[in-house]
């Protein structure tokens, strides 16, 4: 089971709230997000409610302030526990929507899709085994989105506003 704790001001200091779960809305918790303790476990961390906006993988560890997570702002509104996972790693990515035109099969992280892909855009994915965070520039740099198992038909169901990406990692690390 995992632990995260949500502080309104710097350096763990003002109201905070914790969870162990999803939270789908957490306004009513916290006015503004400035600093996170991940005690136990792996979350992903969203701008907005119900799993919107800015997205940011968060491993235990301690985060004084909103730059030490890679955030764009203080706002935090909902988070997503990645479940603990031992197993094997497989995803498809296609260059276009509902799973159309030149695609691929990883297996392993890809620190730069368009030397391997050829190409930067990837409009639909199947996430056949494991938890993925796609990346929007080469060396897993840039907007971050969290791909769990399933299907998605367009760039738009993993909240992503384009569909040109840099690179790809697994989610490994789930103490």
């Amino acid at each position: 089971m995992g632990k995260i704790i949500f502080y309104e001001d710097r350096n763990f200091q003002g109201r905070h709230y914790e969870s162990s779960s999803d939270s789908p809305d957490m306004q009513s918790h916290l006015s503004r997000c400035n600093s996170i303790k991940v005690e136990s476990g792996c979350f992903v961390a969203y701008e907005k409610p119900s799993y919107g906006g800015y997205q940011y993988l968060l491993h235990k560890g301690e985060y004084p302030d909103y730059q030490r997570w890679a955030g764009f702002n203080d706002c935090i509104r909902s988070c997503r526990m990645v479940p603990p996972y031992t197993g094997n790693y497989k995803i498809k990515i296609f260059e276009r929507s509902d799973f159309a035109g030149q695609n691929l099969e990883l297996i392993e992280d890809c620190p730069d899709l368009q030397e391997r892909f050829h190409t930067r855009d990837i409009s639909s994915i199947n996430v056949m085994e494991g938890y993925w965070m796609l990346h929007e520039h080469p060396n897993f740099r840039g907007r971050q989105y969290f791909l769990q198992p399933g299907e998605y038909r367009r760039h738009s169901e993993w909240g992503s506003n384009s569909p040109t990406f840099g690179s790809l990692r697994r989610i490994t690390e789930l103490n």
